[in-house]
């Protein structure tokens, strides 16, 4: 099968889906936003080539603190992740990556790869945030406070926050 069959083959399995997807920069690059409850968005993209299809999501930048923690709370969930793994660049930013046969382009197979995505990317996502960026969130929480300005980003991570400067309530 040639690689534009190939990319035919998912953009018709993406729209059966029903998800949206634009061009990307690369050939054979397409690029799906998934809507997510925890991480806003993920953005991944999916670049068709010879013989497989390469999946690739941000996931979460460098953590601030205890990258032992937070290297190895990702590697243990790498163990229950289908066809995807976390990796990280030469930055330290995390991503999930895999790799799909062209021969198992379908819709069930991309929906149930775009749900691995999506769950890889939002479910551990505030658990990520605690582990790896607790103190800048601590910091941020003050600065918010002192000033009045909103904390409704930070609403989820109240529990921990809390205590860590002038409490006037500001929301």
């Amino acid at each position: 099968m040639s690689t534009e069959q190939s990319l035919s083959r998912l953009r018709a399995a993406l729209d059966e889906v029903g998800v949206d997807y634009d061009e990307g920069t690369r050939e054979g690059e397409l690029v799906v936003t998934l809507p997510g409850e925890r991480k806003l968005r993920t953005v991944c993209s999916l670049v068709v080539g010879a013989d497989a299809v390469s999946v690739q999501a941000f996931v979460i930048r460098n953590p601030d603190e205890n990258h032992t923690e937070f290297y190895r709370f990702l590697l243990r969930r790498n163990l229950r992740m289908p066809g995807t793994a976390y990796a990280i660049d030469a930055e330290g930013d995390v991503y999930l990556s895999g790799r799909l046969p062209v021969e198992a382009i379908d819709t069930p197979t991309i929906d149930r790869l775009l749900g691995t995505v999506l769950t890889a990317c939002d479910e551990p996502f505030n658990e990520l945030l605690v582990i790896g960026f607790l103190t800048s969130m601590r910091t941020e929480w003050r600065w918010r406070v002192s000033r009045g300005e909103s904390t409704a980003n930070l609403e989820a991570f109240r529990h921990l926050l809390e205590g860590t400067g002038d409490e006037s309530g500001a929301s």
